[in-house]
């Protein structure tokens, strides 16, 4: 679900560098600990990996930042899917090409 809105938000986002890109899917990479219930309500954010480009290859560093509904969700064990915005992109994504890297602000 996520390479998904990642790919519709390369799309719509004004970013004349990254048109073209798409999203080939998402890894975690960090240590178990920083996906566990208490890191993300301590840091109300987490690391994981995107796979991003014109070839959907590049390797990007993605932040994700819980907000307060994304936090009560995960919290109690459900889906923060429906924590990612629908609209207003440039609100939500950020991508910086030249560090690889892009930060997610959940609701």
């Amino acid at each position: 679900m996520l390479e998904y809105k990642i790919s519709e938000a390369l799309e719509n986002i004004s970013d004349e560098k990254v048109k073209g890109f798409w999203c080939d899917g998402v890894l975690l990479s960090e240590p178990d600990s920083y996906y566990s219930q208490k890191f993300i309500n301590d840091n109300r954010q987490t690391k994981i990996k995107a796979y991003i480009g014109k070839d959907g290859q590049g390797d990007y560093s993605l932040t994700l930042k819980f907000g307060s509904k994304a936090l009560s969700r995960y919290a109690r064990n459900l889906d923060i899917a429906e924590c990612i915005p629908h609209a207003d992109f440039e609100k939500w994504f950020s991508i910086d090409t030249s560090k690889q890297e892009i930060e997610i602000q959940l609701d």
